[in-house]
């Protein structure tokens, strides 16, 4: 009902439309309440039995503003409506040019406008039968006042959080280590981590998550990623500091580390080297010790030989790489999952980069570069292009069931798209 129609007593829908009688509710729009006599009455009317009805009947008024544009709705599971009770906050996320995005302290959700076909009351201290105290003996009313109404409302569904932007927006100003003497640092784009949340579309943890795992660090209050060289420059010291001194991998001491590189780069470089690349973890003795990841520092070196190659021969990649690696490590082609990409079928066979962080974190626009780039996959090949992609208890089969193809050739499953690709 319009907010400025006048008040008077709104009929009620004797075909069983609204049933409102049978959810306990009478609407009236006039400032005389209704007596009971004329609920039951209404009932009769509308053909319903008192005695199927709850004993409590809450007569509804319009107040005398009621709008549909004054309040929104939003329907929260359990985890988020403990999350506000607790007092803590939710908050939209998204440019301007983005779908709008809602995010807990640890969590995503996408937003969604839902209509429904059933008209929704804000109605204050309007009770359901597992709220009042006890059945009363006899009928009783309860007269409350709508304060708004609504046909739709924000549905939420959790949702990947969306983080290829930060690792856009931070190499716009990558770190490539202290200006040397009179040399100044070329004024760049940089962000603080206040400036992430408002441009990043997920979580605080999710985005901090992200940070690590993209060695980004915190340089002068701003979040910088380190240029790749330079951080490559950084592992080849400890690495040939661990060399030098013939410490084992899985026992890097940060104090000495420090005193002996200090003088070649900034101690908060060094460190964050060792936190990116080694595992911290003190003695009984108290002293700070590093362990050296294999796969890491071998993922790494594979990465600087392959960066300026389109493709190249495998069995000479390994060796050169083998070669390259810091002596008494190990290199395995399973440590270059969801980095690089092996031909098998090309004689001789090759292998070419291609990192996962820079395919399309849509899913459809995903699989469609993966079968631009190879028109078969086996599933060990394109798991870890897409393994991202799997929602809650989602497995990569299921995903592959749902936007590929599968066939047989040579003895072997392989998967195509489900849709022409785009030559």
């Amino acid at each position: 009902v319009p907010a400025n129609v006048s008040p008077t007593r709104l009929p009620v829908n004797i075909a069983g439309k609204l049933r409102i009688a049978a959810s306990k509710k009478i609407f009236s729009r006039t400032a005389n309440m209704r007596t009971l006599e004329e609920v039951r009455a209404t009932l009769q009317i509308a053909k319903l039995k008192e005695e199927d009805l709850q004993p409590v009947t809450h007569c509804l008024t319009f107040g005398s503003n009621v709008t549909s544009g004054d309040y929104c709705l939003m329907e929260l599971d359990d985890t988020l409506c403990k999350h506000i009770e607790a007092g803590k906050s939710l908050i939209i996320r998204g440019d301007k040019d983005e779908h709008a995005v809602l995010c807990s302290e640890d969590e995503t959700y996408d937003l969604k406008m839902a209509d429904t076909s059933n008209l929704l009351l804000f109605v204050p201290g309007c009770k359901t039968p597992d709220l009042l105290p006890h059945s009363p003996a006899h009928p009783q009313l309860v007269h409350a006042q709508i304060w708004g109404c609504s046909n739709s409302y924000w549905e939420l569904r959790r949702q990947r959080p969306k983080l290829k932007k930060l690792k856009k927006l931070l190499s716009e100003s990558p770190y490539s280590g202290p200006p040397y003497g009179t040399q100044q640092e070329v004024p760049q784009q940089k962000y603080t981590m206040e400036d992430l949340l408002g441009r990043i579309q997920a979580s605080r943890e999710e985005i901090e998550a992200h940070l690590h795992k993209i060695h980004a660090c915190e340089i002068d209050g701003h979040w910088r990623m380190l240029d790749f060289d330079y951080e490559l420059k950084l592992l080849g010291h400890v690495t040939q500091l661990v060399d030098s001194e013939s410490w084992s991998f899985s026992r890097v001491p940060l104090t000495v580390c420090l005193e002996e590189l200090v003088p070649l780069e900034p101690r908060e470089m060094i460190e964050h080297c060792l936190n990116c690349y080694g595992r911290r973890f003190n003695t009984e003795d108290g002293e700070v010790m590093y362990a050296l990841d294999e796969d890491k520092v071998c993922s790494a070196t594979a990465q600087m030989l392959l960066q300026n190659a389109i493709k190249f021969n495998l069995a000479e990649f390994q060796e050169v790489w083998r070669q390259s690696v810091p002596e008494g490590m190990n290199t395995r082609l399973d440590q270059l999952r969801g980095l690089t990409l092996v031909d098998c079928s090309s004689k001789p066979e090759t292998i070419s980069l291609l990192r996962v962080e820079d395919l399309p974190e849509d899913t459809l626009e995903r699989f469609s570069a993966l079968f631009g780039i190879r028109e078969k996959w086996t599933q060990d090949d394109i798991e870890p292009y897409i393994q991202d992609l799997c929602g809650e208890k989602q497995t990569v089969g299921a995903l592959l069931t749902k936007h590929a193809r599968s066939s047989m050739q040579n003895g072997r499953k392989v998967f195509n798209s489900r849709r022409p690709i785009a030559s």
